[in-house]
């Protein structure tokens, strides 16, 4: 099994959810940990996927927001200040791949999955074996203890209960 690392200024972890029933609201978190072993990642089929993302470093570019999500309405960094996924199974061949794995939040953990998309591999101007991943899921963010909400007068609610996740990550053999 080989480690590879994650060059964090070629990824990101990011997520939308609909905003007053009507738009979205994008972020991301700005500080995170990834540990990722396989036999090769032409088949993701042998990999392990641990990551855990800093809950503090929220960032949807608006700071009266990142910092109500920090609060105990949502997030709670304070007793919780890790989001953690680890993977528990992969399936699939080729280019497309299913990643099953705990992802805990706020305390709670619930098994989600991953589609996942090998983008193949190269090397770039200094002689590093670069692989390129894509991942995307959708939770229900109430499913894990993230229940703030507020009613519109027009009807519907401030914030979706459906939470996209996008991870692009670029690796490298450790």
């Amino acid at each position: 099994m080989t480690n590879f690392t994650v060059d964090t200024a070629h990824s990101s972890i990011q997520f939308e959810v609909k905003h007053m029933m009507v738009s979205k609201v994008k972020g991301q978190f700005d500080s995170y940990k990834a540990n990722v072993t396989a036999d090769n990642l032409a088949d993701l089929t042998t990999a392990t996927f641990e990551f855990s993302f800093d809950v503090a470093t929220i960032n949807t570019k608006n700071t009266d927001r990142d910092d109500h999500l920090r609060s105990p309405d949502f997030f709670d960094v304070e007793q919780h200040p890790t989001i953690e996924f680890v993977s528990t199974s992969v399936t699939g061949s080729g280019s497309e791949y299913k990643v099953t794995g705990d992802l805990t939040i706020k305390g709670i953990t619930n098994e989600v999955t991953f589609d996942v998309e090998y983008n193949g591999s190269g090397t770039n101007p200094w002689g590093v074996e670069v692989h390129g991943l894509e991942a995307e899921t959708k939770i229900n963010r109430e499913s894990f203890g993230l229940t703030w909400n507020q009613a519109l007068e027009t009807g519907g609610v401030l914030v979706g209960k459906d939470i996209k996740v996008k991870v692009e990550l670029e690796l490298n053999p450790a």
